[in-house]
């Protein structure tokens, strides 16, 4: 003898519910947005050169941000420049002079996407003997 409990929950309309839960629940985990990376840091008395961590990306633009910044003669400015890291030379990107975080802003810069690899940002690449602090410092990509 069948439950009619049994019965009841194993009807065409069960099947239904399951095959839509199923569908959400596969829609969900394919339509969730893609999260972008970051991590933090600060400068303390970076020399000329410096070069940040580096790190893998996927593509897509990158944002470097400086706030409260300083340096050794008062130039108030420190320049930032992308980099990728190849086998060879480590091609440049396009160079951003902060000024901003020496006046209690926030700096930033941003670079348009450069496919994937990996990156990094190097600091007044070129110059001598002046060194920056910064705090905090936030990359974003």
């Amino acid at each position: 003898m069948r439950s009619i409990r049994t019965t009841a929950l194993r009807g065409p309309g069960w099947r239904i519910s399951t095959v839509a839960l199923g569908a959400v629940a596969v829609l969900g985990i394919v339509a969730a947005p893609a999260q972008a990376s970051s991590w933090s840091s600060k400068l303390v008395g970076a020399a000329p050169g410096f070069e940040s961590r580096h790190y893998a990306d996927d593509g897509g633009p990158t944002n470097v941000k400086f706030t409260n910044c300083k340096d050794d003669y008062s130039n108030s400015r420190v320049n930032i420049v992308l980099r990728k890291d190849t086998l060879g030379p480590d091609p440049y990107y396009s160079t951003h002079t902060y000024t901003a975080c020496f006046t209690g802003g926030t700096s930033s810069g941003n670079w348009d996407d450069h496919g994937s690899g990996t990156y990094y940002w190097a600091v007044n690449d070129g110059l001598v003997n002046v060194h920056v602090w910064a705090d905090p410092v936030a990359t974003y990509y």
